[in-house]
């Protein structure tokens, strides 16, 4: 499974972010996109394609949740 991992993957890959437009006339929609980007790079303020401005929108991530006992603790000698 892990074979085919290189540590070289983990820098050149793209995180995913959430932008939205701000609105510039009072009753504008909101718009969202995704946006791949290096982690190292600096938020976008207007949009690549459009020019339109932009913010990046701060949502909760994902990560591993694991019950009961952890690996960590299963191979610990008993004092």
């Amino acid at each position: 499974m892990f074979d085919s991992f290189r540590s070289s993957d983990i820098q050149n890959s793209m995180a995913t972010y959430v932008y939205e437009t701000i609105p510039q006339k009072k009753g504008e929609k909101i718009r969202t996109y995704e946006i791949q980007q290096k982690m190292s790079d600096d938020s976008l303020t207007v949009h690549p394609e459009t020019g339109e401005k932009i913010r990046r929108v701060i949502s909760g991530g994902s990560g591993w949740v694991t019950h009961g006992a952890s690996i960590l603790s299963m191979n610990t000698k008993k004092r």
